[in-house]
């Protein structure tokens, strides 16, 4: 139970320093802090909801969290809802690698440390995007955005095909998972198509 709570403490603060630090030079760090107090909010929210409704839901409960969360956020300070997906992305990984370390840990799980692993190299990923992406001959419009949307598709695609497999892996919600995961895939995979076809 401790190393959940610390998991989550240390998380929260990694997650709103580098939401602030990849959005600093566009935004006022004022709105930045907010946005993120927003998606701590929303995450604590979701988390308290499914602790006391529906404990096997945590994961997409605390995900429903940050899209209410940031999306009140962008509606009041008029935000560009893609780069604000992006730094939600690129800062929420790191969270979650902490978190299922932290399962690893405590309950010597191997599929945990596995979930983490993947959450490291997505993240290694996130950044080989971010620096590369406008070289990419299919993305014609350049936009900012790639880097967050393409790894979020990533990250839902793998768990979409693990659930087919291991329905019973923390944060999955037995049959029901490969169906929402391989949902928010495609859902990730078309805004990449739409935001390459925007022009500049």
């Amino acid at each position: 139970m401790l190393t959940q709570v610390l998991a989550n403490l240390v998380g929260a603060l990694v997650f709103v320093y580098l939401f602030w630090k990849r959005l600093r030079d566009d935004y006022l760090s004022e709105q930045l802090f907010t946005t993120a107090i927003f998606v701590v909010a929303g995450v604590a929210l979701g988390l308290l909801i499914s602790k006391f409704l529906a404990p096997a839901w945590w994961f997409w409960l605390g995900l429903g969290g940050i899209c209410l969360g940031g999306g009140a956020a962008v509606y009041r300070f008029r935000l560009r809802a893609f780069e604000v997906t992006e730094a939600l992305a690129f800062s929420l990984l790191p969270w979650m690698g902490l978190i299922f370390v932290s399962d690893s840990i405590n309950h010597l799980s191997l599929p945990s440390f596995i979930a983490f692993v993947i959450c490291a190299l997505l993240l290694a990923l996130f950044m080989y995007f971010d620096k590369h992406y406008k070289n990419f001959s299919w993305y014609a419009s350049g936009r900012v955005g790639f880097s967050g949307l393409a790894v979020s598709g990533i990250f839902f695609s793998l768990r979409g095909l693990v659930a087919i497999f291991f329905p019973f892996v923390l944060s999955f919600v037995g049959k029901y998972e490969s169906a929402l995961s391989g949902a928010s895939a495609i859902l990730f995979y078309f805004l990449v198509f739409r935001l390459s076809k925007r022009l500049t």
